[in-house]
Parts: structure tokens; sequence; C-alpha cells
């Protein structure tokens, strides 16, 4: 008995035709199954408001003295020098004509930071949506 033990030899390949047969199994099931799957309804976007152009916004200018102008860009010469009150009021109107109406501040650069608060302060205490700042890009050098 010891000597069939000795006479096994190793078995290096592999039998890969019952691999080829079930391969062969699942590609026909796949064959058979994949008209039968119905696709998903598919929810396109709506191209209605994407059409509409941006708002140009509302720019409120703070000079280096601390006057303050607004400038409307849907307006040609829009630049009017304005009181605190009249900004606001001003703003409102515009907002009341658009809800989207975007409003940034441009503050001279040697404006003292606490005076574009102060601006934005009002102007959030007055519930105006969408206020920004205006900042000019570096030059590359």
């Amino acid at each position: 008995m010891s000597e069939r033990r000795a006479k096994r030899r190793l078995m290096n390949e592999i039998n890969v035709v019952p691999y080829i047969d079930v391969m062969l199994v699942l590609l026909v099931i796949f064959m058979i199954t994949a008209p039968l799957i119905s696709p998903g309804q598919i929810e396109l976007p709506q191209i209605g408001k994407s059409l509409a152009p941006p708002v140009a916004p509302l720019e409120v200018v703070i000079r280096a003295d601390g006057s303050l102008s607004l400038h409307d860009r849907t307006k040609p010469g829009g630049e009017q020098k304005v009181s605190r009150t009249e900004l606001v009021e001003a703003i409102k109107q515009k907002q009341a004509q658009n809800t989207e109406q975007p409003v940034v501040i441009a503050g001279d650069k040697s404006v003292r930071y606490e005076e574009v608060i102060n601006v934005m302060d009002i102007l959030q205490q007055q519930q105006v949506k969408k206020v920004g700042l205006l900042a000019r890009p570096n030059e590359p050098k």
C-alpha cells in the first residue's frame, strides 16, 4: 500500500471545461432575463427656468469719504448718490419687483471695514435677501 501512495503525482493542470459550462449557463440566463427588465422612469430636468437670464446685481458703492451710491446695472447711467434710508427703500422697491434681485457691496479699499459691516447690518435688518461683497481679482504678477 505504501507503494501505491508513492506513485501519486501532483496534478498541475486545471480542467476548465466545468467553468466554461457555468459561464455559458450564466450567459444564457442573462440573455433571457435582460429583455424582461423594464427600464425605470427617468426624470429629466425642466429647461423653462434655466433659460431665464441672470439678474444683474444692484451695486452699493461705499466711497472713501463714507458716502453711499447705488449703481443699477440695468439702467444706463444708473449710479445715484443715496442716504442710508433711501438705499434701503430703493433696494426694497427693486426686490419687490424681482425677489431674486441680488445686492453686492463694493467698498473703496481705503474704507474702514466697519462701514461695510454697518451697511450689511442695515440691509440684513431690513430683510434684504442675497447680499454679497464685490472684490477685484488680483492681477497676475
